[in-house]
């Protein structure tokens, strides 16, 4: 692999495992930082090597692609949760400083140690239990109702490796996994069936020397298990739902260890006394979809507080610019070019910003967002849905 190249002045290189779309967002940050990029892509035309120049070619599996990888760079963090255990490890051994390290990011691959984890700190969850064998799967049942949630404990993303399940017949295939290597080794991870209002995301970063900060909470929009819409903050959010949520995902990434940005993806429920409560669904130690509206929405994106956290570099402020940003997501749809779109959307609409990925269509697929912010949440919510819609052909006036 060929070394990037280093700026004058002992300004660091930040090394990124994985090519994708949240490691093409630090390009920009890390231009404005003065820092160096350097990413570990799965092709010469994935998302970040389009846009970064050093972008060697290798595979987060191989360890030998990863370790030569990193050496080149002062310190390496990651587009992705999918590094296996070993080759971190072997990373760990050669001293190669890493954010998140090694055994925080087994909390965000590994749902089963992440629920222990969660319930051991007191942090609100689902009901839960681990379920081997088809007699697991109808104990629970019977104890919390059916139908359940059954999740691999490890692999599964944006709605793969999630079941809703009416009885132990629906997963029969999966239990006989169980016990093989792989994502179901130490069996499926059964959780109760929320009745939730809405969702939240809580997103914070936190540096290795302890500093940490914090964005608003924000409101999520599931569309198929696939997030479509973001409002920051969420839309009115009960003031002490919202301080406990924040002191929560501030207390799992100090006491995970968490370097980097966090995001905390909560239900919101109802309490016992008819407050709204919340309970912790999943952790994603990188950059987020739930976070991508603070790029123009706060003073300090999430992307740049990243690659500030990684280098111990004091955070930046997250407050943000306008009292309202909406996010929307732009999915692959039945349009393979999506550049002549750009002008009907800028034309329309000069504020809005959009974020492409440089991927290429497939229906469903995360291609790009939207930001608008402003005064009015139905205002800047309707413009940033307009946009994404036009751009993903739903719409074509």
């Amino acid at each position: 692999m060929t070394e990037p190249k280093r700026a004058p002045g002992g300004f660091p290189v930040v090394g990124v495992v994985g090519g994708g779309q949240l490691a093409r967002m630090m390009q920009g940050p890390a231009i404005e930082l003065g820092i160096q990029l350097s990413v570990l892509a799965e092709d010469e035309v994935a998302a970040a090597a389009l846009v970064v120049p050093s972008s060697p070619v290798g595979r987060h599996t191989e360890l030998d692609h990863v370790l030569e990888f990193a050496r080149s760079c002062d310190v390496v963090t990651f587009d992705h949760e999918h590094v296996p255990q070993s080759v971190l490890e072997s990373l760990e051994n050669e001293g190669i400083v890493m954010h998140p390290s090694r055994t925080a990011l087994r909390f965000a691959q590994d749902k089963l140690a992440m629920r222990r984890r969660l319930t051991d700190l007191g942090i609100a969850c689902p009901r839960w239990a681990v379920a081997r064998v088809a007699a697991d799967v109808d104990r629970f049942g019977a104890e919390v109702g059916w139908p359940v949630i059954v999740k691999t404990p490890r692999g599964g993303y944006d709605g793969k490796g999630v079941m809703l399940a009416s009885s132990s017949a629906d997963v029969a295939d999966w239990l006989t996994h169980v016990g093989e290597p792989g994502p179901m080794s130490e069996g499926l991870l059964l959780e109760e069936r929320v009745d939730f209002t809405r969702e939240l995301a809580a997103l914070v970063a936190r540096s290795p020397s302890g500093q940490a900060a914090a964005w608003p909470v924000v409101e999520t929009v599931q569309t198929g298990s696939i997030c479509t819409e973001v409002l920051a903050p969420a839309p009115g959010i009960d003031p002490d739902l919202a301080a406990v949520a924040t002191e929560a995902a501030l207390r799992v990434a100090g006491e995970l260890g968490v370097t980097g940005v966090l995001a905390v993806e909560m239900f919101e429920v109802p309490g016992p006394d008819g407050r709204p409560g919340y309970v912790v669904n999943e952790l994603a130690m990188r950059p987020h979809n739930s976070g991508h509206w603070s790029m123009d929405g706060a003073v300090t994106g999430q992307f740049e507080q990243h690659l500030r956290a990684v280098l111990d570099l004091p955070l930046g402020d997250p407050r943000p610019h306008a009292p309202w940003t909406a996010m929307a997501n732009v999915l692959g749809g039945d349009y393979p070019e999506l550049y002549p779109a750009y002008r009907h959307i800028m034309a329309r609409d000069p504020q809005a910003k959009v974020h492409m990925y440089g991927k290429g269509v497939r229906p469903g697929r995360k291609l790009g967002h939207v930001n608008v912010s402003g005064p009015d949440l139905a205002e800047v919510r309707d413009r940033a849905r307009h946009a994404a819609d036009f751009l993903q052909g739903v719409i074509t006036e």
